[in-house]
């Protein structure tokens, strides 16, 4: 709480301190105002702390040490020096200054907030705000920041509340820096509810709440925003269509991307790098890789982010050779990788089942590029293990860490064991899962399968109802597509779409095409409550993955692609039923799933049934 706030470290002497008078040495300096001049002009100039420590000492000698012009221009050298050193000399100074001005409370605020211990700063505010001192509506934007950084949403909302006491509240970078603060830590309603009462929003505060949706993973509403934002009148700029973009990626929305695209290059808002990568990322995401490569060889001066864009693109897109590939065109081209690059390439390697090449980057993590394994590197390459069927050496390698695995290990080992129908180990594992993260849902799921798949039926119905006794639910299956630049969701047995009727007639259509093709319902893993196998291959029919294909057969012309993102892993039967009808109805489908894309193309999968 900021009104408990305290600081007792002597570093953080806020309290009333003595004065010290000092007299002027009339034999030393004949003229006092005139050295004074000259120590103002040497503080400006001042390098180091010991130069000011002197100089300081001179304005003592000089009897100007109250002097307030005299006490902030120390303050500032001190500030401009940088170092903690010099920090906690300018708190000490400013326990000894009769009346600092709030720019130098500001800075030192600002100074306090760039440090380890940002938490300082709020200590600092309070005290100052005990001591008398009066904010302005540059203090608050700095506090603000603080509370993103530290995700302190008690703190950020008590900072909120005395904007509102000191009358800044209007101040429209005040209410910037308020909904970034909001967004930052997750609660969009409340940013939300500030944007809504703002009579006067510029490009930063369109900017903040556009990014906000985005990066909260609100991708429908960041893109309404972006409409709500032209109709305004407001001006968007880079910053605006690195995060629209952003948007369009998460949700797959490729038409409106386009059109981004388009507008970029019209309004000249396509010359940044940043814009160029977020370009790249956006056609990856949306599964038009090739589009993606023309715009990355377009970038004359490629950074490490644009780099990294293009390889993990690549990588989602089932292209491992080629992102792997690229990856050396990187390092040949001198620019060094960093943890990010390696979990990409990583991935590029587990996705398409390049085990030696993995390996080969593994050992040469530290030893060649000077990376310290992290523990995400050690996840990608139990993935690339577990999924070529080295679960043991997977386990083993999660045993040899230098560190404590985290649940994300485990679950990935978790899956391969579900691949390799690997009963004994995976219990072993979801015991591990269970001490770190009790209530996820996925790894009972995982297990579950895993028995169903071995037909340990009593098991898995068993998992099932421990699941329905601690309350933990699945999450439900959710597909989107974009037709006509509007995206559409559809959730398992969606019936509540008003062409509900039309996509159940196709559905029953595609059922019945895919009979005649030999499709055979993998009812395996459906561990709901029925009896007969057409009741569980009904269920699977109506998986959302499958509802949003037939509906983009209904609204779409003969022979366009169709574009499907799903928030969860694909199933085995949705992957095999999708190669039969793109080939069926002669469609390109691209689907992508929480962990990558899969083009379906005359009954085949870019993967490669390798996935």
């Amino acid at each position: 709480m900021l009104s408990s706030l305290s600081v007792t470290s002597p570093s953080h002497p806020l309290r009333s301190a003595p004065t010290t008078t000092y007299h002027k040495h009339k034999t030393t300096f004949s003229n006092s105002n005139h050295h004074l001049q000259t120590t103002f002009h040497l503080l400006e100039q001042c390098n180091n702390l010991a130069e000011l420590k002197q100089l300081h000492s001179r304005i003592i000698k000089t009897g100007f040490s109250q002097d307030h012009q005299a006490q902030n221009l120390l303050l500032s050298a001190c500030l401009g020096n940088h170092c903690s050193e010099s920090l906690d000399y300018a708190l000490l100074l400013f326990a000894q200054s009769s009346n600092p001005t709030v720019f130098i409370r500001n800075n030192i605020i600002k100074h306090l907030a760039e440090t380890t211990t940002p938490d300082k700063a709020f200590r600092f505010y309070s005290l100052t705000r005990q001591h008398g001192f009066p904010p302005n509506d540059y203090t608050f934007p700095i506090l603000f920041k603080v509370c993103s950084r530290l995700h302190g949403i008690e703190e950020g909302e008590q900072i909120h509340a005395h904007v509102i006491k000191t009358g800044f509240e209007s101040v429209i970078h005040v209410k910037n820096t308020l909904i970034h603060f909001y967004c930052t830590c997750g609660v969009v309603d409340n940013a939300r509810a500030v944007f809504d009462k703002m009579s006067e929003r510029d490009t930063v505060t369109w900017n903040s709440i556009i990014t906000g949706y985005t990066q909260n993973g609100f991708s429908g509403e960041a893109l309404n925003l972006f409409t709500d934002m032209q109709v305004h009148g407001s001006e968007p700029d880079e910053v605006t269509m690195v995060s629209v973009l952003s948007a369009c990626a998460h949700a797959g929305a490729l038409e409106l991307g386009k059109w981004v695209h388009a507008y970029l290059e019209k309004n000249n808002l396509d010359g940044k790098i940043s814009v160029k990568t977020a370009l790249v990322d956006m056609y990856s995401k949306c599964g038009l890789i090739e589009r993606a490569l023309e715009v990355f060889k377009e970038i004359p001066n490629k950074n490490l982010v644009c780099w990294t864009a293009m390889i993990n693109g690549l990588a989602i897109n089932g292209l491992g050779k080629k992102a792997v590939s690229l990856f050396h065109l990187m390092v040949k081209s001198k620019v060094n990788p960093d943890e990010i690059t390696l979990v990409s390439v990583f991935s590029a390697c587990s996705h398409s089942g390049l085990l030696e090449e993995g390996k080969k980057l593994f050992a040469d993590l530290e030893k060649r590029y000077r990376i310290k394994a992290r523990v995400e590197h050690y996840g990608c390459m139990v993935d690339l293990l577990g999924r070529h069927g080295h679960v043991d050496e997977a386990y083993d390698l999660i045993m040899k860490m230098p560190f404590a695995p985290n649940a994300v290990i485990w679950r990935t080992l978790l899956g391969a064991c579900n691949l390799y129908k690997r009963v004994d180990l995976g219990e072993l594992v979801l015991k591990k899962i269970l001490e770190l993260e009790p209530h996820h849902h996925g790894d009972f799921v995982l297990l579950s399968n895993i028995y169903a798949a071995n037909g340990k039926w009593e098991k898995a119905v068993n998992i099932r109802k421990m699941m329905k006794t601690k309350k933990i639910s699945k999450i439900p299956g959710c597909s989107t597509i974009e037709i006509e630049n509007r995206i559409y969701s559809f959730v398992v047995e969606d019936k509540s779409h008003r062409y509900s009727k039309e996509i159940h007639r196709m559905l029953d259509q595609i059922a019945q095409k895919l009979k005649l093709a030999g499709y055979v319902p993998d009812t395996s893993k459906v561990l709901i409550n029925m009896e007969e196998e057409e009741d569980k291959a009904n269920s699977l029919l109506h998986h959302s993955e499958k509802v949003a294909v037939a509906f983009g057969l209904i609204k779409t012309a003969p022979g366009m692609p169709l574009r499907v993102v799903k928030n969860l892993r694909v199933c085995d039967d949705c992957h095999c039923a999708m190669k039969l009808i793109s080939k069926i109805y002669e469609r390109y489908i691209i689907l992508r799933d929480r962990n990558r894309f899969h083009h379906f193309k005359g009954g085949l999968c870019s993967c490669g049934d390798y996935w």
